[in-house]
């Protein structure tokens, strides 16, 4: 009864549509997270003077640690877009899922 029921599942179209729309968003944010951090590091290994550049003129910080500062917090706010919506619409299409279910 159990494979009954996980095949059942399988075959309800909005399951289909909960793992798409899922699988096609996180790899959205995965696939932008590491285009910035790789772009960040390949700056550092092709173009270290760009990022070495002072902010201003005498200053001690460079236009890196910002641009790294944004990468880190970047980062967190990917992850709060994912999570604001797996509460809401991923949330929402299973509700759906186990209503039609029962």
């Amino acid at each position: 009864m159990h494979q009954d029921l996980v095949e059942t599942v399988k075959a309800h179209p909005r399951y289909q549509e909960l793992i798409c729309s899922r699988k096609c968003f996180a790899w959205n944010l995965t696939v932008l997270m590491l285009v910035m951090y790789y772009g960040f590091i390949l700056i550092i290994a092709f173009a270290p003077k760009l990022l070495g550049t002072p902010l201003s003129a005498g200053a001690v910080t460079t236009i890196g640690i910002p641009v790294g500062i944004v990468i880190i917090v970047a980062a967190f706010i990917l992850t709060g877009i994912y999570v604001s919506k797996a509460n809401g619409k991923f949330d929402a299409l299973t509700k759906t899922i186990r209503e039609d279910l029962q």
